[in-house]
Formats: structure tokens, C-alpha cells, sequence
């Protein structure tokens, strides 16, 4: 039982994985933005790339040296250098060599015929090249698309650099691929660079041990498994868990409820009520209840009705159960 129940928890990770890089391709997925060095994003992720790859392949770093920023969620900025490194570790298979590549850039109406059609302007420059095989015009010609993919029927899923182009275009840059049969494979990328200086590193209240909830949560879900899920996890972690499938089941339980309510855990689109009106309504009834919304993608009006605004806790689905209690116990111990 226990093999077939790791089977099951590795095809619902691979269900997840398929899923964030769905919402990326599409531009749906939520992201938390904020201004970051390009250099140092790249340098963190050193040592995971230099697992990532195999001993016969070498990574080379060349960097610009002063920093250059971009505003950008920094998961999706990982998960773009990821994904290509990746790529191009697949198009090695006998060994090469892959270079990242940073520089701040100024793109004018005279750029050469293979350059991307960006618009005139100070650009960040971010790019992955391999010593690979290269591709045909007519790879390049769909590789972008979802599913598309030059690999081994099971090696590859195809939203790699689908996901990539998403990411990139959400953010307001540009991308293009350098690449022809023998040369190799540069994936270069040109992202809007951010204005004023870089935010000073983030010192991170200590979270108390996992597990040791004994606060009240008012859960407001309407996917019924979802709701399921998240009310076991919680209630496993200690929380005491008022479960509502919709905004006006939670005002109404909130309204019967004795006690105090600590946090509003809450979809984010829901039938009738959404997640942001319903803790507009709550704080005027309960104005210290803390606000934890959760969603799976979102859209411009999502947007408007304050989900990304500064300060605001958001958990993207979907998520594992540490990643709600840890999520929770952050909102919990912010002043």
C-alpha cells in the first residue's frame, strides 16, 4: 500500500507542477512582484543548478558587475533560469558547456535583423546559452507553443519554454532564440529594468515550530476538496477551523461565533461573494482578524479588488499542507 500511496503523491506533485506552469504560460498565475538584482537571483541559484546538471557539463557565470534590477516575482524569475538550464542541459547529451549570461542593455530602432522586435529603450539583458546541437528553422518556429518539444516521447512535458515565454511577457519583456543546426541554442531575454534603489534585505520574524497552532481560522473555500483538504491540514496543525463554502455562509458564522476569529482564510473568486469583498465586510465587524487569501490564478479584476496590493498575504494553489501552515504562521506572527 504504502508504494502505491508514494505513486499517488508523485502524480498529484506532477498534476501541480503541470498546473503552475499552465497558469504561467497563460499569464493567470498570481505573482507577488518586487524589486530585485538579476545578478544576485542568478548567483542563489548556483549550487541547485550545478546539481541540476550533469559532471560532464560546465556552468559558466558571466555577470555584469554592478547590479542590475527588474521587478518581478522572484519564483518566476528562478523558475525561468530553471527551466532553460534545463533545456539546455537535455541538449547535451555528450557533454558542453552552458553560460548565463547578464548586462544592462540599450535596444535602438538600428538593431540587427535577429534581434527581438522590442521597442527602443534601456533594457535588462538575461540569457542561456548551450553548446548543444542547435535547432532546425522549423523547431524554432513552434517553440513556444504548449507541448511542443524536441525531446524523447517521456522526457519532456513541452511547457518549458511555454511556461518561460509566459513569464517573460507578464513581466513586459521581450524573448527570442538564437539557434541553428551546429551552433548551439542562446535563449535571450529582455526584461524592463526597474527605477530606484534595491530594497535592503528583508529581516524575517522566527516562526514558531510547525504544528503549534491553537488560533481560530475561518476557512472559506468552495471547491469542496479543496475546503476538505485544507480544514484536515489545519486542524491537524492544532487550529480551531470554521469551514464556510461561500462569503455569506462565513459572515453568517462569523456573526454566531463566540469567540474570536484570528485569521480569514479565503478563496479569492467565489460565486456571489469574492474573497476581497468578504474581508472588506468581516474587518468591520471583527477589525483585528488577519486576512489570508488563496487562489489559482486571477485576472484584471482580480487585480483591482486589492489581492496584489502591498502587505497584502497571498498562498498560491496549488499548495502542500507545510506550505499552509507555514504561510499561516507568518500572517500570525507579522505586526
Amino acid at each position: 500500500m504504502r508504494e502505491d500511496l508514494e505513486e499517488i503523491r508523485r502524480a498529484g506533485l506532477r498534476a501541480a507542477d503541470l498546473t503552475r506552469q499552465l497558469l504561467a504560460y497563460s499569464r493567470r498565475q498570481v505573482v507577488a512582484p518586487k524589486v530585485i538584482d538579476v545578478n544576485e537571483a542568478v548567483r542563489n541559484l548556483d549550487s541547485m543548478l550545478r546539481r541540476l546538471i550533469r559532471e560532464d557539463i560546465d556552468l559558466a557565470l558571466e555577470l555584469t558587475p554592478q547590479p542590475i534590477a527588474v521587478r518581478s516575482d522572484p519564483g518566476q524569475l528562478e523558475q525561468v533560469v530553471l527551466n532553460l538550464v534545463v533545456n539546455a542541459r537535455d541538449a547535451m547529451p555528450q557533454s558542453g558547456r552552458i553560460t548565463i549570461r547578464t548586462a544592462a542593455v540599450v535596444l535602438d530602432a538600428r538593431q540587427p535583423e535577429n534581434q527581438p522586435p522590442a521597442p527602443p529603450g534601456s533594457y535588462v539583458h538575461l540569457a542561456v546559452s548551450d553548446t548543444g546541437d542547435g535547432l532546425s528553422d522549423e523547431a524554432r518556429a513552434h517553440l513556444f507553443e504548449p507541448f511542443f518539444t524536441t525531446k524523447e516521447l517521456g522526457k519532456g512535458t513541452g511547457l518549458g519554454l511555454a511556461t518561460v515565454y509566459g513569464i517573460v511577457k507578464q513581466n513586459g519583456g521581450f524573448i527570442y532564440v538564437d539557434s541553428s543546426p551546429g551552433t548551439g541554442t542562446t535563449v535571450r531575454m529582455y526584461l524592463p529594468p526597474a527605477t530606484g534603489p534595491l530594497p535592503a534585505p528583508e529581516v524575517r520574524t522566527p516562526l514558531p515550530a510547525a504544528g503549534g497552532g491553537s488560533e481560530t481560522v475561518l476557512l472559506v473555500e468552495d471547491e469542496a476538496a479543496v475546503r476538505q483538504f485544507a480544514r484536515r491540514a489545519l486542524e491537524a496543525s492544532g487550529y480551531c477551523v470554521l469551514s464556510a463554502a461561500d462569503g455569506a455562509e462565513a459572515l453568517a458564522l462569523a456573526e454566531g461565533h463566540p469567540g474570536p476569529i484570528h485569521v480569514l482564510l479565503t478563496d479569492v473568486v467565489m460565486p456571489g461573494m469574492g474573497g476581497p469583498e468578504l474581508a472588506r465586510r468581516l474587518a468591520k465587524r471583527r477589525p483585528t482578524v488577519r486576512v489570508l487569501f488563496s487562489s489559482g490564478y486571477t485576472d484584471d479584476a482580480t487585480v483591482l479588488q486589492g489581492v496584489r496590493e502591498a502587505g497584502t498575504a497571498f498562498l498560491q494553489k496549488p499548495f502542500a499542507p507545510e506550505d499552509l501552515i507555514h504561510k499561516l504562521q507568518e500572517v500570525l506572527a507579522s505586526p
